[in-house]
């Protein structure tokens, strides 16, 4: 296989990818990033269980959040950038870069003897990460034409709802027998194969006659924008909106934010090319995007809690009772991508996935404690159907309509809409889910649970904190069997029921929130306009075609 390869005149044939190989090399290529993604989602899912026990060892729990955090900022700075560059110096120095500089945090992270040095080492490991998503994408969409890249695409939802499986196992697995520092040391052997198949078998596609342009500016207004609102996020995520430490975050976020607009206006070759958002596919496609990913965020995270809290299960069997809904997800994502390919018709299924996630989602809303198990994985399976398609088709839909030059650019702002939405959505959730969860309702279902009212004072205890009865397997102990133990021997069932009812009904109130996002992705999916899906991508004469076709999207 030769090394450099530039976007010339292919092999004959009716379809004409960037990227032409044999089959051979290219489902070799294909396997090896998957293997990166697997990488990206695998560190996603295996990580958070852990948490709690790396904090207890390493003597950091006040910092814990951080772990996770470092890793989010420096993965979601990165993607543009990554995806900017590629679109210039090519798919495979960029891809490989971010496996090695994801590899060597993961070595490091394993290595941390205090937390501080794992929070740091676990921000190196996200530099990397931020590579693994939109680069691989790009890579399919380098394969593939349109017509044909929708089906392997659809790989994307499949590896990520295997590693939401396999994570919380694998994790715990290595946790109990092992040490914790295994999470991070079995990152090593998959990344190495990776790296050594994309090295050997994918080539090189570079613009001929580019001159790159450091966008300075663009990078350092971008990282002052992304950087401060994640963190307020996080922040909020308590509750407290109005902290001074919030509100100072988002001012600076969003000061950068019109820095940032009007450095990219003016730059000659800008980090994210504003231009692609006056192309209305690509417009609507990243806020369906966004709206899809909040949806998706508060399902991944609050169902887990709920089976903790409510029914006592483990963080790992937390993981696996998501089996329904990602059974759901991994069958239409890669069951959309085959109808894609096949139709060349997108429109419908962007549409019925967001009618059957707003289904889905709207039967949440009837979460009760005591939800026979079967009716709770028949609303999982219905909006993990729902989420399919978003996973797969969206990516396909922005790859077409933008030119061949902007492809890797295009996917990560994609990937970027995707990461930023999650974490809206669980910021907003969490703070709707707290204010629900409120001593009222907490006393009425605790007197219906069989309790008198004089058990319950009409006001809360001096100093009651809501959220520390929510905490990780709150149902049993921690903060809720501490104030259990409060209550007498006679009331404590009732209290016990009654608590799980409260925060039953409090999640479920909280999700009328999501099926109205979810809406809104709907009213998204109505304004795309349904271009036809090319069969050729490569340079020598995609060009022109895909240009044609962006002008055509930007038509009303």
């Amino acid at each position: 296989m030769s090394e450099e390869s530039v976007a010339g005149p292919g092999m004959p044939g009716p379809s004409h990818p960037a990227i032409e190989v044999n089959a051979r090399a290219r489902f070799e290529i294909l396997g090896a990033v998957l293997v990166g993604m697997f990488l990206g989602a695998l560190d996603q899912t295996i990580v958070g269980p852990v948490l709690p026990h790396i904090s207890t060892e390493l003597k950091g729990a006040d910092y814990y959040t951080w772990i996770v955090t470092a890793y989010l900022l420096t993965s979601t700075v990165s993607i543009p950038i990554y995806s900017k560059l590629s679109d210039i110096f090519g798919r495979k120095p960029m891809l490989l870069a971010g496996i090695g500089l994801f590899l060597v945090g993961s070595a490091l992270s394993g290595l941390s003897q205090t937390m501080w040095q794992l929070i740091a080492f676990r921000g190196l490991q996200g530099l990397g990460a931020g590579a693994l998503f939109p680069i691989s994408l790009a890579v399919i969409g380098d394969l593939f034409t349109p017509a044909e890249r929708a089906k392997y695409q659809g790989l994307f939802g499949a590896v990520f709802g295997i590693a939401s499986l396999v994570g919380p196992f694998v994790g715990g697995m290595l946790t109990d027998n092992l040490s914790w520092r295994w999470i991070f040391y079995v990152n090593l052997p998959l990344g190495l194969v990776s790296l050594y198949l994309i090295w050997h078998l994918l080539p090189t596609v570079r613009q001929t006659g580019t001159r790159f342009n450091l966008d300075t500016a663009g990078v350092v207004t971008m990282t002052l924008t992304i950087v401060p609102i994640l963190i307020a996020l996080t922040l909020a995520e308590d509750g407290d909106w109005a902290a001074p430490g919030v509100i100072a975050c988002f001012a600076i976020g969003l000061v950068s934010l019109l820095a940032f607009l009007v450095t990219e206006t003016r730059a000659e070759d800008p980090v994210i090319p504003l231009s692609l958002f006056r192309n209305r596919t690509f417009a609507v496609s990243g806020a369906a995007t966004f709206l899809s990913s909040f949806a998706f965020g508060v399902l991944i995270i609050l169902l887990p809690l709920w089976f903790q809290v409510v029914q006592g299960a483990s963080a790992t069997a937390s993981g696996y009772d998501l089996l329904p809904f990602l059974l759901g997800l991994i069958v239409c994502s890669v069951v959309s991508g085959i109808v894609v390919s096949r139709t060349g018709r997108y429109k419908l299924l962007t549409i019925g996935g967001a009618v059957v996630l707003a289904v889905g989602l709207a039967l949440f809303t009837n979460l009760r404690a005591d939800t026979p198990t079967p009716v709770l994985w028949a609303w999982m399976i219905v909006a993990g159907l729902g989420v399919g398609p978003t996973m797969t088709v969206f990516t396909v839909i922005v790859q077409n309509a933008v030119p061949f030059k902007f492809m890797g650019t295009a996917t990560g702002d994609l990937t970027l809409m995707r990461q930023i939405g999650t974490s809206v959505g669980l910021s907003i959730i969490f703070t709707v889910f707290r204010n629900n969860l409120s001593w009222d309702l907490l006393r009425t279902q605790v007197i219906a649970a069989g309790a008198p009212a004089s058990a319950m004072a009409a006001t809360p205890p001096s100093g009651f904190d809501m959220g520390l009865l929510t905490s990780v397997g709150g149902g049993s102990s921690g903060g809720f069997g501490q104030f259990v133990s409060q209550v007498p021997a006679q009331f404590q069932l009732a209290m016990v029921d009654g608590f799980h009812q409260a925060f039953s009904i409090a999640l479920a109130n909280s999700m009328w929130i999501v099926v109205g996002v979810s809406v809104l992705s709907l009213g998204a999916a109505l304004l795309l306009k349904e271009l036809p899906l090319k069969t050729t991508s490569g340079a020598q004469d995609a060009e022109a075609h895909l240009n044609r076709i962006a002008a055509e999207a930007l038509e009303p």
